[in-house]
């Protein structure tokens, strides 16, 4: 099946069972192997910007913060960094290429493997595994994503006549459209009601379910270490807020933002901001310890960005290049900007 193409399986499943749940819709617009968005990395390449394409000091202190991590588990040979959603591979060479320069032991512990379902690089000098899964047991190291988490499948929910409905997708008159019904799982309600969220007549939310089994699986993978996550989100408080009545679920193509899942199936990005509460707690549940939730900005400060720049002014750099170097660093924690995306780190097994 998977030789069929993306809109015609898309078609295939509403007919056979009336419509679809928007989680099982997006996750097809994504990852279908013939026409999911992310498969097709040459549709992809233009619209969407992220820290490590923005400069490589972001590689760097990952690089730093990974360090740290690795003498806290006592300096473990091999350490492993396991990257999910690796997707370009610039962050893996960015990190290896920084650790080249650090603590000679540390870079010879460093095992580094990218893991995603395509690879927009052909670069072999990075490890690299084509999976949608996890494809380890209980090693020692660090667990890491950079907007990954945003990209997994949502189901979408609206408060109409004070009760609580899922939004499913249909296809009629040539056209994929929207139409309510009971919620599909109880999990829906239960994530919102654990997470103490009554939401307002009229507002619509999404709750990301796989999150439970990713978390578990990572958990699985980790005998010892840490997970570090980094994606755009909020605490369910903020997230779950009134003036969010219309969710966050958004899309992207050419940098430009628009809220139709609908249009341009397999050639957009579809996004929904993180639930890190969810993402925290569910954690605790497969026998994570989470940590305190930090923006990018206070996680790149406190790991020396402010220093990184502060070079520029003694490097060799023509004024331009320096000029372009410390716009780009600050880009990575402007506030309004890259600098507000959260930063949660969580570990197993370490005091």
């Amino acid at each position: 099946m998977e030789r069929v193409p993306l809109r015609a399986e898309l078609i295939r499943r509403i007919n056979g069972k009336g419509m679809v749940t928007f989680a099982e819709f997006m996750d097809l617009a994504l990852y279908w192997p013939n026409g999911g968005y992310y498969v097709s990395r040459s549709t992809s390449a233009g619209d969407y910007f992220t820290s490590p394409m923005a400069h490589p000091v972001f590689g760097a202190l990952i690089a730093l913060q990974l360090e740290e991590m690795w003498h806290r588990l006592d300096c473990p040979r091999p350490f492993a960094v396991i990257e999910q959603g690796a997707g370009s591979t610039q962050l893996a060479r960015d990190v290896e290429s920084y650790a080249s320069h650090l603590d000679p032991s540390f870079a010879n512990s460093l095992l580094y493997v990218a893991v995603d379902r395509s690879f927009n690089s052909s670069d072999d000098v990075v490890n690299r595994i084509l999976t949608d899964r996890l494809p380890f047991q209980r090693v020692t190291g660090c667990v890491l994503s950079n907007e990954l988490i945003d990209a997994m499948p949502v189901h979408r929910v609206v408060v109409e006549q004070g009760q609580l409905y899922e939004v499913f997708v249909e296809y009629k008159d040539g056209n994929f459209s929207e139409v309510l019904a009971d919620p599909s799982v109880g999990a829906i309600e239960e994530r919102l009601t654990d997470e103490g969220i009554i939401l307002k007549e009229g507002q619509r939310a999404e709750v990301c379910l796989a999150l439970e089994s990713w978390i578990q699986q990572v958990s699985q993978v980790l005998d010892r270490g840490f997970v570090l996550s980094v994606d755009y989100g909020h605490v369910a408080e903020d997230l779950y807020a009134a003036s969010r009545n219309r969710g966050t679920l958004r899309c992207y193509y050419m940098h430009t933002l628009s809220a139709n899942p609908y249009g341009r199936v397999g050639e957009q990005d579809i996004t929904a901001h993180v639930d890190f509460t969810a993402l925290s707690e569910l954690g605790k549940r497969s026998g994570l310890s989470g940590q305190t939730l930090v923006t990018q900005r206070a996680f790149l400060q406190n790991l020396g960005i402010r220093e990184f720049q502060r070079r520029l002014i003694n490097s060799q750099l023509g004024q331009n290049e320096r000029d372009a170097n410390r716009m780009a660093m600050l880009e990575l924690a402007r506030s309004g900007g890259l600098g507000d995306f959260k930063v949660l780190v969580q570990s197993k097994n370490i005091d």
